[in-house]
């Protein structure tokens, strides 16, 4: 059965740390000593590679990790501090083989030529396997890192001054994608001749300037860095009210959503498919994964249990934007099934401790899947779009496009 049917589920797994929970590096597994090596993420990402996971994310920020939605907080009972996402997936690349790589990067105060080249260099190291997850700040002390514009302070996100910032970051970050889409194609694939007799490394007439002029950025380019093998590497999302279902539905391959039960999800799909046709990409693939936080053990017993052991740790009662699900693999694959029911067509799940439930992905969930003939038993594609039944983008800039 092809990785590619759309009978099948697709997998993600999100990558935070130690895990999702705040006191999951105080779990014996975590190896919290680890968190800021290589081998610790390498060794993460290979046992999603094992278990046929399509592709992993890794999260990042431009500032320490807090409690509090708009400030950071003075805790010290938690992990604190990352590597950053981009730099972990290079280095992870060459140690793996079929698994997508796709690090999460802030477009509020990035400049997407950066961007650009950053991720296309990722795809040329993993051979085609990379992405990006675009994420938006509205935090005030982020932006005085960067010293060029202030962000107000803002007391609640559903007040009217809060939701026209966030529709700007959010019109931001679509102009952000626009960029960097534009400077991958702004070298046509066969731009590198390489011709040593005639000394001609590079036609000069298959670079493009790209000229984009728009309200947030002003860029000409061509990139420095030649088109990526994948044409477009993939461009990701996490939403969760219509303004940035906009952005997904008008600017992503795959979108995150958070669903709570079927019907939710069932409405999500229908509001980002009707976005998606008044951007006139109705015709065009987007991917919905659900998001999922999972505690994961043989008995639904032993995983609630576990996950009451870590409140307790923590001081508080977990609570998370997406749903929390606490029980046996059988049970978990039961519900994903159902809510791909409802129209998504994968699901990124998000391990409460890294070192004990990303096994009991791999290791459990997976093999239930397959047994029930709902995900792949064996990679199937070379790149990431390919595992996602993606074809390869012609370039918007070529007389005779290539696909």
């Amino acid at each position: 059965m092809s990785s590619t049917s759309p009978s099948l589920l697709h997998l993600a797994v999100a990558l935070d740390g130690t895990g999702w929970h705040p006191a999951s590096w105080r779990e014996p597994s975590a190896r919290p000593r680890d968190l800021f090596t290589a081998g610790y993420w390498a060794d993460l990402v290979a046992e999603a590679e094992r278990g046929l996971i399509d592709f992993v994310t890794f999260e990042d920020g431009l500032g320490p990790q807090s409690a509090h939605l708009l400030d950071p907080d003075e805790r010290t009972d938690q992990v604190r501090g990352r590597l950053d996402a981009v730099l972990i997936a290079s280095r992870i690349a060459p140690l793996t083989r079929n698994i997508g790589l796709v690090p999460t990067v802030v477009a509020t105060h990035t400049e997407p030529f950066h961007i650009s080249k950053a991720i296309a260099t990722l795809d040329y190291v993993s051979a085609g396997r990379a992405g990006l997850r675009v994420q938006i700040t509205a935090r005030p002390h982020e932006a005085a890192h960067f010293g060029r514009r202030t962000i107000p302070r803002i007391d609640a996100y559903d007040s009217p001054t809060a939701q026209d910032l966030v529709t700007d970051l959010f019109d931001e970050a679509a102009d952000h994608i626009e960029v960097v889409r534009r400077l991958w194609d702004s070298w046509e694939d066969d731009a590198e001749i390489r011709d040593v007799a005639t000394g001609r490394f590079i036609d000069r007439d298959k670079l493009h300037y790209i000229d984009f002029e728009g309200r947030h950025f002003s860029v000409k380019g061509p990139s420095i860095t030649p088109r990526p093998p994948q044409g477009q590497p993939l461009v990701t999302a996490l939403a969760h009210q219509t303004v940035p279902f906009r952005l997904v539905a008008r600017s992503t391959d795959v979108g995150y959503v958070t669903p709570h039960d079927s019907d939710e999800a069932r409405a999500i799909v229908d509001e980002i498919r009707t976005e998606q046709a008044a951007a006139g990409r109705a015709e065009e693939p987007l991917h919905l994964f659900g998001d999922l936080v999972v505690f994961l053990d043989d008995d639904p017993a032993e995983a609630a249990a576990r996950r009451e052991r870590l409140d307790a740790l923590a001081g508080s009662p977990y609570t998370s934007d997406a749903r929390i699900f606490t029980g046996t693999p059988t049970q978990l694959a039961d519900l994903l099934q159902e809510l791909a029911s409802a129209g998504l067509t994968g699901f990124r799940l998000r391990p409460a401790v890294a070192a004990h439930d990303l096994p009991r992905i791999t290791r459990g969930l997976v093999p239930e899947l397959q047994r029930r003939g709902a995900f792949r038993t064996a990679y199937e594609a070379d790149t990431l779009r390919g595992l996602l039944g993606l074809t390869r983008p012609a370039n918007r800039y070529a007389a005779t496009p290539v696909a």
